[in-house]
């Protein structure tokens, strides 16, 4: 749908050493996952026969049994468009190589081979397998077929998608071969893991699949054996990861005794664009050769039920991340207006408040600019200037708001002025058009820069990230200030950065917060109510558009 593509990850029931068995728990998985609206399936490392396999990768028995397992494999695939990509050994004379096979329409595609092979701790791989940069050459012939082999290969499912493969510790490696493989165009990567389950070790993979998808701007697609690998002396979890562009996508628990499987809907679309955009990535160039491998074009996503597309792409959904970014946002903020208090030498912040979000966060990070400079918060001057339209309820709340954060308050009415105004123009008040709105905008901000003039100090801005997009400000009025700190900041995270606030508080101060959050957003210009939200639509979907 749209360009979509569902991406599964499995973990499946394994038995070490039994490729017959292995080979059926695959092609059931497969099969679950193309129901389900799979495009591309990958398994675990050395899934065919099981990781754990030791000394028994010597043996030709198990490298013929897995083989013939492979064919079956590959037989299943033959009515799909889905793509399968399961992992095995495979002996070229006298080299045992852990491969991928990408198995599309019937056929191996491409055979993948592992390039870091880990030889430390509890893993004895090179006693076993030879390098990809021991492979010379350019193909295989494997079930009567040449198939393209080795390192650098990039799929190209058609002209919308093309993705390539690594295997468990290549991730590792300084350069991972997936920076080469999305150098080459790779949108997606996939890795076929067997990584061994440490406390603490988990949460080290899951950021280093995050970061690598970020810097590939790409998908990161992680199968990770499961727990029926755990017969010696270590423990497999079986975790399954989906990342994109360094958002995690889904996820399982791990230590499932059953199969597992997790979906992603992928937009390959979006990674050009992304890549398009940053132009960095451009700056680099593959490190070695890419061979591009044509493959069957993928069916997209029947529907959207897998999409990763957060309602709201500025607030993380998970509390401990959002209360993070909340923190770490109103720091960035105090930091870059302490500074500018200091180089300007000003002598006071003169902000304008209203009781809305937008004055509300900035009185915050005027307080904790005042804090890091070692300044009293009566070092802010607080404007409230009532007008035709401001309610009992925002002007209280503003009152007190400025009162319990310590700042000196001045109301000054603006009634009188812009009355006054009307005459001088010839506009009848009674006319409650642009003209009466933007008069009491114009008027305030010439009210706080005069006031910030007489005090020798500057304006704080209130302005937010939405606002400024959606070019809801008056020229000449509130889109002005000497210093804005909330221009970064979209309508979505104000709301949720002053909700996190409010969490902290004492009691006081959280019910007025509480309450500014529970207010409509509105304008406040006309006598009647007005909101914000029904003359531009809701800022939810406004902030989705923008992001």
């Amino acid at each position: 749908m749209r360009g979509f593509y569902r991406l599964a990850a499995v973990v499946p029931v394994l038995k070490v050493g039994d490729p017959p068995f292995n080979a059926d728990k695959i092609m059931d998985s497969y099969s679950e996952a193309v129901a389900n609206g799979a495009s591309i399936v990958v398994f675990p490392e050395l899934s065919i026969t099981g990781y754990s396999c030791g000394d028994m990768f010597g043996q030709s028995t198990l490298i013929d049994s897995a083989m013939n397992a492979l064919s079956r494999v590959v037989a299943a695939t033959r009515n799909s468009k889905a793509v399968l990509i399961v992992g095995l050994p495979l002996r070229l004379g006298s080299r045992l190589f852990n491969a991928a096979a990408v198995i599309s329409g019937g056929k191996i595609a491409g055979l993948p081979f592992k390039e870091y092979l880990p030889n430390y701790l509890e893993f004895q791989e090179k006693r076993y397998f030879s390098s990809a940069r021991d492979f010379d050459d350019e193909c295989v012939k494997i079930l009567g077929y040449e198939v393209p082999a080795g390192s650098g290969l990039v799929f190209n499912a058609g002209e919308t998608f093309r993705f390539g493969v690594e295997i468990s510790e290549d991730l590792l490696g300084v350069i991972p071969p997936s920076s080469n493989l999305a150098l080459g165009g790779a949108q997606a990567v996939f890795n076929l893991s067997a990584f061994t389950e440490q406390a603490g070790k988990a949460a080290e993979y899951r950021s280093m699949i995050l970061n690598q998808s970020a810097r590939i701007q790409g998908a990161y697609i992680f199968a990770g054996a499961g727990v029926h690998e755990s017969t010696a002396d270590v423990v497999f979890a079986g975790r399954a990861i989906i990342a994109d562009n360094g958002k995690l996508l889904a996820e399982n628990e791990g230590f499932s005794r059953k199969s597992s499987i997790i979906y992603a809907d992928f937009k390959p679309d979006w990674c050009d664009r992304q890549r398009a955009f940053r132009s960095n990535f451009n700056d680099d160039a593959p490190i070695d050769l890419i061979s591009h491998v044509e493959i069957s074009p993928l069916k997209e996503s029947p529907d959207l039920g897998h999409a990763r597309i957060l309602s709201k792409p500025f607030v993380p959904e998970n509390k401990v991340e959002r209360s993070g970014l909340c923190h770490e946002v109103l720091e960035i903020q105090a930091a870059g207006l302490a500074k500018r208090i200091e180089h300007t030498r000003a002598e006071k912040m003169v902000v304008g408040v209203s009781g809305g979000l937008d004055s509300t966060l900035a009185m915050q990070v005027c307080a904790r600019a005042c804090d890091l400079l070692h300044l009293p918060r009566t070092f802010i001057c607080a404007v409230s200037m009532p007008g035709f339209g401001t309610s009992g309820r925002t002007k209280e709340n503003a009152e007190k708001l400025v009162h319990l954060l310590g700042a000196e308050l001045r109301t000054i009415p603006i009634f009188e002025s812009v009355t006054k105004h009307f005459e001088d123009i010839g506009h009848d008040p009674e006319q409650k058009n642009v003209v009466f709105e933007n008069a009491q905008a114009r008027e305030r901000t010439q009210i706080l820069m005069d006031l910030a003039n007489s005090l020798g100090g500057i304006v704080v801005g209130t302005g937010d990230l939405s606002e400024i997009a959606l070019g809801w400000n008056t020229f000449n009025a509130d889109h002005m200030s000497m210093y804005n700190v909330n221009c970064s900041v979209s309508k979505t995270l104000v709301r949720a950065m002053i909700g996190e606030w409010a969490e902290g508080a004492g009691p006081e101060l959280s019910a007025v917060l509480t309450d500014i959050l529970d207010t409509p957003v509105s304008p406040e210009l006309l006598p009647d109510e007005q909101h914000t939200e029904s003359i531009i639509g809701k800022y939810d979907l406004n902030d989705f558009l923008l992001y």
